[in-house]
């Protein structure tokens, strides 16, 4: 076949470091469209994004040509230098070190997309680390929790 193709859909969850309430509710918009330009300059096209005060969500369509690990790691840490530079009191942000990045069938974008928009409400009722226990569960990944949290 002398054509490469590839559709590989990502469900990228990571937090702030150690859960700290630190993305504010009027940054978000602006790191939103920031790590959107972070993905269409890696050829990987947002799909969804959302947040809360300590984590985010964020669903796009992985290029063939980039590396997962290294994805997240310019998305984290380009996004992280980003919102450094917009307020003394992101002065010492930090991603946590780790995150979640879950492969989403064609069938069930639509059904991620409304998840990830839902954010506000299902965090009234469920917290990060439960969600991303089921997550992990739902995926056959197990969670060990001695290093799930920093």
């Amino acid at each position: 076949m002398s054509q490469s193709l590839a559709h590989v859909v990502i469900h990228l969850v990571f937090s702030t470091k150690r859960r700290h309430l630190l993305l504010l509710d009027e940054q978000r918009g602006e790191l939103h469209a920031y790590i959107t330009g972070i993905l269409q300059n890696h050829d990987s096209p947002l799909i969804e994004i959302n947040s809360v005060p300590d984590h985010i969500h964020i669903l796009f369509a992985l290029s063939k040509n980039h590396a997962l690990a290294k994805m997240v790691e310019q998305v984290k840490s380009s996004s992280s230098a980003w919102l450094k530079r917009q307020d003394e009191c992101y002065a010492g942000f930090a991603w946590q070190a780790g995150y979640g990045a879950f492969s989403v069938s064609g069938g069930l974008v639509e059904k991620v997309r409304a998840y990830i928009r839902n954010q506000a409400e299902h965090h009234r009722r469920n917290d990060f680390q439960n969600e991303y226990r089921r997550f992990c569960e739902e995926q056959g990944k197990p969670l060990d929790e001695r290093y799930a949290w920093d």
